[in-house]
């Protein structure tokens, strides 16, 4: 699957926000929500992702060493990307070890790798500290690599489709978790350990495990730290960032007011609350008018423009007439500037009943679309094969 560009031409719409979107309730951003990650016995370590510069300066003086040091410790991890303390040349030698145990701690461990599209796709299975199993899919493209990350262990969406989803969920990850799936793929990159030798990582999608804004507070800490220039963090483009959510309307809504700018892509399958009811089960609590109305405010307050995700499914959702709604639905909500939709074809998952649709099928539903004026593109499937595309991911070893 083409997960880079999730418009489909990776033009950036307006960067001036427009409005503010309504304030979400404590009450309602709660539903759906996991378990965090523990802070005890058998917990996750505290990482110096999970905090900002104040913290890990505290954190370096609490393991007795002098708090400039936790900068140093943050230039090599995320602007050298150096994970062997003995790289750590600008700190002595006898605090390197310390410093690493105590902003660097082990957070994952590659179980599994598996490889697809002649080694463009990589897939890891890692290993959390508590056992808890995630994934996440490095995928390369002529002129950019992209990865695509897990925001929770397992998924409590239950959409019955996705692998994911029937697994159940385990866990919230921690912020540092998060940020270690993409500092893991960019130290891939940068070690050319992909055909077409060294680069840099250039895109970031939560499009893995979990519902990304269930996982809210370690989410937005997360990408920050993602977005934050080099040597605090990753330095990567906020609109090279998307974050994919079935429609979780309130955090939609907060997403928009953090002025974090970066992309949203809506995962909608179906145009009608009838059928979206039974594949997205959320939208028993938040409508399909609900969470179009959430995106469109979404655009209107950040300027980008948003991707609506749609799984074609045979006999299912594929109709021409289901297409014909949705564009009647995206238009009725302003230009055709503030949307793109994906035609994702369904990738197949063990016990599933349902397959992709007819090609056939699938041109026509494209072709009512375009028609209508709603730009189009139907996603490029990648890692099938390994179970690795959208949908796929179940963290098997």
């Amino acid at each position: 699957m083409d997960l880079t560009r999730p418009d489909g031409d990776g033009q950036p719409g307006e960067d001036t926000p427009r409005s503010t979107p309504p304030p979400a309730q404590a009450s309602e951003l709660a539903i759906g929500f996991g378990p965090p990650p523990r802070r005890g016995r058998a917990a996750v370590p505290q990482h110096l992702a999970d905090l900002d510069p104040a913290g890990r300066r505290e954190l370096a003086a609490a393991a007795g060493e002098r708090e400039f040091r936790a900068g140093q410790v943050a230039g090599h991890y995320f602007a050298r990307l150096a994970d062997d303390p003995g790289d750590w040349t600008d700190i002595p030698a006898g605090s390197r070890q310390r410093l690493a145990d105590a902003l660097t701690p082990r957070l994952m461990t590659r179980e599994r790798s598996l490889l697809a599209d002649h080694g463009t796709t990589v897939k890891d299975v890692w290993r959390l500290t508590d056992g808890a199993l995630v994934e996440s899919v490095l995928m390369r493209y002529p002129g950019r690599d992209t990865v695509c990350v897990s925001s929770q262990a397992g998924c409590g969406m239950n959409c019955p489709f996705c692998a994911t989803g029937q697994a159940g969920l385990t866990r919230n990850l921690s912020a540092a978790e998060i940020v270690e799936q993409v500092v893991a793929a960019a130290r891939s990159v940068a070690r050319g350990q992909l055909p077409g030798g060294p680069g840099r990582l250039d895109n970031v999608v939560f499009m893995g495990m979990g519902e990304p804004l269930a996982n809210y507070r370690a989410l937005v800490h997360a990408v920050r730290v993602l977005i934050t220039p080099a040597p605090d963090g990753l330095g990567l483009s906020r609109r090279h960032v998307t974050v994919s959510t079935v429609g979780l309307v309130p955090a939609i809504d907060r997403l928009a007011g953090e002025g974090l700018g970066v992309r949203l892509a809506l995962s909608l399958h179906a145009p009608d609350d009838e059928l979206r009811d039974e594949l997205i089960p959320v939208n028993t609590r938040w409508k399909v008018d609900e969470a179009l109305d959430a995106a469109r405010r979404y655009f209107e307050a950040t300027g980008r423009r948003v991707s609506i995700e749609y799984a074609l499914i045979r006999d299912m959702n594929d109709q021409v007439r289901r297409a014909d709604l949705l564009a009647r639905k995206l238009k009725a909500r302003g230009g055709p500037g503030w949307v793109h939709v994906n035609p994702i074809p369904l990738n197949p998952t063990p016990g599933s009943k349902w397959t992709a649709s007819d090609p056939a099928v699938q041109d026509a539903f494209v072709a009512t679309l375009l028609r209508q004026g709603i730009a189009t593109t139907v996603r490029d499937t990648r890692g099938r094969e390994i179970d690795g595309a959208c949908g796929q991911l179940a963290a098997q070893v």
